[in-house]
């Protein structure tokens, strides 16, 4: 009796190290439990907030346990949001095999050559901005999703603004706020600027992530101030200290073109 056709062997790499690690976990679960067993073959690949692959046993599990011990002592308003992902996740059966873990700050040893693509559901800062993508470029591993340079520009709102503006495209009024002006003693003259170009109500919005995270309706100007701390605060991944001048972007309610 002949065998039937070769399983596509998928790695489904989740997790990361954003503040957007709770959402990718809840994709991910959502993903692996509808993905066709009889076709595919599934190779969950989980990354720690702190930069750990994880390969073998329940990753999904892991991670998800890990992050609601996180987010039950660091609190916070979006706790409860992260609490509701992570039921989500842990909620699907994946149907994850009981192997091995095995635990590297790269891409694990030997995946390249057991893998026939990775389907990237990072969500984020090293996840959507053209890192991991580089990474599996590097090892030679086919990848979902967009190559180096369109990751890196689509998560980036204000590279992309730029962009698009050069190419002649139509942008929405906005403003873009650096780290190290806000927090270098700039705040009165910002927030003063940003009511007299934007006005109110307006969205406040890390430049840099994606999701609802970080993002703001400020109604009046007293509320701006809060609204931009929260959004730089978003910023939770480790960066050099030449990359540490994360934006923040304002926009108004109605996007006028």
């Amino acid at each position: 009796m002949a065998d039937g056709p070769r399983k596509l062997r998928v790695g489904v790499v989740f997790g990361g190290r954003s503040g957007e690690h709770e959402v990718s976990l809840a994709g991910a679960a959502s993903v692996m439990a509808a993905m066709d067993r009889s076709r595919f073959e599934l190779v969950p690949i989980g990354i720690a907030k702190d930069g750990r692959w994880l390969v073998g046993g329940d990753p999904l599990r892991a991670l998800a346990a890990e992050a609601a011990h996180h987010a039950l002592t660091a609190g916070g308003a979006d706790a409860h949001t992260k609490h509701e992902l992570l039921e989500r996740a842990t909620a699907q059966d994946t149907g994850a095999s009981l192997m091995r873990m095995e635990t590297s700050e790269s891409l694990p040893a030997g995946l390249r050559d057991r893998l026939d693509v990775m389907l990237i559901l990072l969500h984020g800062p090293q996840g959507e901005d053209g890192t991991v993508q580089g990474l599996l470029q590097l090892a030679g591993v086919p990848y979902t999703g967009a190559g180096v340079l369109a990751s890196a520009v689509g998560m980036d709102k204000v590279a992309m603004k730029d962009l698009f503006r050069a190419h002649g495209l139509p942008l929405v009024e906005h403003a873009v706020v650096r780290r190290h002006d806000w927090e270098g003693g700039g705040r009165e003259d910002i927030a003063r600027g940003i009511g007299a170009e934007i006005g109110f109500p307006c969205f406040v919005k890390p430049a840099n992530l994606g999701s609802s995270v970080g993002i703001s309706k400020v109604k009046a100007a007293e509320d701006l101030p809060a609204a931009i701390d929260e959004s730089l605060a978003a910023f939770r991944v480790p960066r050099p200290r030449s990359r540490g001048n994360m934006d923040v972007e304002v926009d108004p309610v109605e996007w006028r073109f």
